[in-house]
């Protein structure tokens, strides 16, 4: 089961409603989860599925260019509720009010299962750190370096066991 957050629907809402003002008709209310509509989504939940069916019962998530965190928040959840007891999920980003958005947001997650954490950095940082203990999904919205003497090809092999972009046509790898 998803958490549910009404504050963060509510805003969404509220934003949505303000950047309409004289356009007309109103729109519906925001009902979906905020992340879902990522075109990462369903390969992130068929690849927690997968480590779960392998009996997994901790993951690592690494998002090198998370926003707001949304999706990130998303996906730790949905790896808390198909049964993962230890999730950890960081989120990487340049801007620095976006990060302080997904903190904000972070803060409402209470499971003490669920380990979110989100940085100010560049992709290359994150690259380098995330070498020395790979995780188990990193997200990215790159292209995927096919290039076996590409830097960014060789960084993101060596940070995540498994890469998932929202590039048109890339499944995870």
């Amino acid at each position: 089961m998803f958490l549910h957050n009404p504050e963060l629907l509510e805003l969404a809402a509220t934003i949505a409603e303000d950047q309409r003002v004289g356009e007309g008709p109103k729109a519906p209310p925001v009902t979906a989860r905020p992340g879902h509509e990522d075109a990462r989504w369903n390969a992130i939940t068929r690849q927690l599925d997968r480590l779960h069916h392998d009996h997994r019962h901790a993951v690592r998530m690494v998002d090198l260019d998370c926003g707001c965190g949304a999706l990130l928040i998303a996906a730790a959840e949905y790896a808390r509720s198909v049964g993962f007891l230890a999730i950890e999920a960081k989120g990487v980003g340049q801007s620095a009010a976006a990060i302080a958005q997904a903190r904000a947001a972070a803060s409402h997650c209470r499971d003490c299962a669920i380990g979110l954490e989100f940085v100010v950095g560049s992709h290359e940082e994150a690259l380098q750190d995330e070498a020395d203990f790979p995780a188990d999904i990193l997200l990215w919205h790159g292209q995927r370096e096919n290039g076996p003497a590409s830097d960014l090809a060789m960084a993101l092999r060596a940070a995540g066991d498994c890469l998932i972009t929202d590039a048109p046509g890339a499944d995870a790898r």
